[in-house]
């Protein structure tokens, strides 16, 4: 059968390492703790409602880009996949007042002029920057010193194009969206920016994700993330990979510095390489006796703070087509979460979305920024954690009723998912929801390989910054172009496999 590879996790990592080791002739079987694929990417069904969990828009999605390459390789786009391009991508209301993020840029730049004339400087600026950051992609390179049969380059004209973003990117790193919106007398636009991926996260996340947008990407696929992973796990089963459901690896098994297989359930099951997709920060202490204490691991240790959320869904026996699909706003009544306390609510509505809901109905969901995981771990031992996630649905339903009149006595059903529930499903580090870029944060990157055990190999969002669906199937790409390395064997990344 060849060389025999274990893959832990069925995330988007583990799917896309699973493929192209594949594609590349290894025999693979990937474990999952969970019933589905997906990991982080992931949806659920309550009572006929599809609750999107994950992917909120794909870079990658264009085909202008190198990662739209990567996607269809691994199964996650084909011609049959209906792409969605939102827009307004974001719509904020504060006061009676509505600005909106377009995807067009001159038609944005004039909206934001039309809405705070006294930042005239400002936005002009920053319209520049995003103009300048449009030019921005990840690129797919191949390691060195592997063999592939066609090799993946970064264009000098890509490279060339990028520098005018690379001396603005210092400016926007070194701050918080917040701190960088200050510059902003209106409001109106402070609350939009800081809307987009979070008032306290760095700067250039908020930049970055405008302009992609602007370039023409950030759409969102047919199905959503569960869609998307069980495309990628069909095209891997295709191609001979199995995926062994309900199975959670605790230890990775060594031997005189070589992986020799995994351990499950107290069993052995022996294999000649490993693909760890699990969260890093998790698996460098849990996985291996003794934990891996190379300095790579150690800074990982240091520098790692969670992403978390507490999610909110309801099902809306209502049809709001007619509403904005992703809207931020200030309530008048506040939202509490533990110690986390806000009045800016951002609501997705999936009302103009095929499976979401039943005929005339809407799934919409919401989510709580911040490190709410000891509250939530303190109520789990009070025996109190069903109350307070109810409790905190009760909220918000009263001020989602308040703010959208259509919803009021229209709610069929509701869920919250806590960081205790990504914890238990994806077994990541306190709960962490994803990998995200904070204030100061420099582009960190982690080996995809130990250099204390041979044979093992990390891929997954914590690898790189700043995270999210590119950087798990750039990271898979990548473990298996190391395993092809140091196997001798020809790397085949193609479409169809």
């Amino acid at each position: 059968m060849g060389v025999k590879v274990i893959i832990v996790g069925a995330g988007i990592a583990g799917l896309a390492a699973g493929v192209y080791a594949r594609q590349s002739g290894f025999d693979v079987t990937i474990y999952e703790s969970h019933t589905i694929p997906g990991g982080a990417s992931t949806s659920w069904r309550r009572q006929g409602y599809l609750f999107e969990g994950g992917m909120h828009w794909l870079t990658g999605s264009s085909p202008k880009t190198p990662l739209h390459k990567l996607w269809r390789e691994v199964g996650a786009l084909d011609d049959s996949v209906q792409i969605h391009y939102r827009d307004p991508f974001l719509t904020f209301e504060q006061d009676g007042h509505r600005a909106c993020l377009y995807r067009d840029l001159e038609k944005l730049r004039q909206h934001f002029l039309e809405s705070a004339p006294d930042d005239r400087a400002e936005i002009n600026r920053l319209c520049r920057d995003i103009k300048k950051f449009t030019k921005m992609g990840m690129p797919v390179m191949d390691i060195r010193g592997v063999k592939v049969k066609q090799k993946s380059s970064i264009p000098l004209s890509m490279l060339f194009g990028m520098l005018p973003a690379l001396f603005r990117m210092g400016f926007y790193a070194k701050q918080t969206t917040r701190e960088f919106t200050g510059r902003f007398k209106s409001p109106l636009l402070r609350g939009l920016l800081e809307s987009v991926v979070g008032a306290e996260n760095n700067a250039t996340g908020m930049a970055f994700t405008i302009a992609t947008l602007v370039s023409g990407d950030g759409g969102y696929l047919e199905g959503g993330s569960l869609g998307m992973a069980s495309r990628m796990a069909k095209r891997f089963e295709a191609l001979g990979g199995r995926i062994q459901y309900g199975k959670t690896v605790s230890k990775i098994r060594v031997e005189n510095g070589v992986a020799t297989g995994v351990i499950i359930d107290g069993e052995p099951i022996p294999a000649d390489a490993v693909i760890i997709t699990q969260d890093t920060r998790v698996a460098i202490d849990q996985l291996f006796d003794p934990p891996l204490r190379e300095p790579w691991a150690e800074k990982m240790r240091a520098h790692t703070k969670p992403m978390l959320i507490t999610f909110i869904c309801v099902g809306v026996e209502a049809d709001l087509s007619d509403l904005p699909e992703s809207l931020t706003f200030v309530a008048d009544e506040p939202l509490r979460c533990g110690d986390l306390v806000t009045s800016t609510l951002s609501i997705y509505n999936y009302a103009n979305y095929k499976g979401y809901a039943p005929e005339g109905c809407t799934a919409i969901t919401s989510g709580i920024l911040g490190d709410s995981y000891d509250f939530w771990k303190a109520c789990k031992e009070k025996g109190t954690y069903e109350a307070e996630k109810q409790k905190l649905a009760e909220v918000f339903i009263r001020i989602l009723n308040k703010k959208i009149p259509q919803t009021a006595g229209k709610i069929a059903v509701w869920d919250v998912a806590t960081p205790l529930t990504y914890e238990r499903y994806l077994h990541s580090w306190r709960g962490s929801w994803m990998s995200i870029m904070e204030k100061g944060s420099k582009m960190e990157s982690y080996p995809s390989k130990p250099e204390s055990i041979k044979k093992v190999y990390f891929a997954g969002q914590r690898l790189m910054s700043p995270g999210g669906l590119p950087v798990a199937v750039e990271t898979g790409r990548k473990a298996v172009q190391y395993l092809c390395r140091d196997t001798g064997t020809v790397f085949q990344g193609k479409i169809g496999g």
